[in-house]
């Protein structure tokens, strides 16, 4: 069952928190990262924009980049992502690309493993309650798809 983003507040840092840490900070392997993801039914790895990415039910779920040092994660919203900033700012974060998109940065070397698990878990819930991504139709054998006419009939 997917992870509400709320509770993730149990999970507050030290700085935030004024307490000792509830997760350890381990660095988190791509290997790791790419177990928890397969890890999770329907998720395979395929391509999204050209790019090799997790997906669910043909939907982009996840990827690397930068080195592979950081998950790209869709989120359900930005204000997820916000909650997530505010709860650990040195692991999550995002670029002016992902401003208007709800999908997160994720430090792998920064992000406590359970808190990832987490939130990896959310993003799958989140993803696979939506339909399930429409392929194009193949245009038949021989035929070129029909562009619109710019001359009024």
């Amino acid at each position: 069952m997917p992870v509400p983003l709320g509770s993730f507040e149990s999970l507050r840092s030290p700085q935030a928190s004024g307490g000792a840490t509830v997760t350890a900070r381990a660095r988190i392997r791509v290997q790791d990262a790419r177990r928890l993801l397969l890890g999770l039914p329907n998720v395979v790895e395929g391509r999204s924009y050209g790019m090799p990415s997790f997906l669910l039910n043909g939907r982009f779920l996840a990827r690397f980049r930068d080195d592979d040092t950081v998950l790209v994660l869709q989120l359900a919203t930005i204000a997820e992502r916000e909650v997530l900033m505010q709860l650990e700012p040195q692991a999550f974060f995002f670029t002016e690309h992902y401003r208007h998109y709800p999908a997160v940065l994720i430090r792998l070397a920064e992000v406590p493993r359970s808190l990832l698990a987490d939130v990896v878990t959310a993003s799958w819930g989140h993803v696979g309650a939506l339909p399930p991504a429409r392929r194009p139709k193949p245009a038949p054998a021989g035929k070129r798809p029909r562009r619109a006419s710019r001359r009024p009939r």
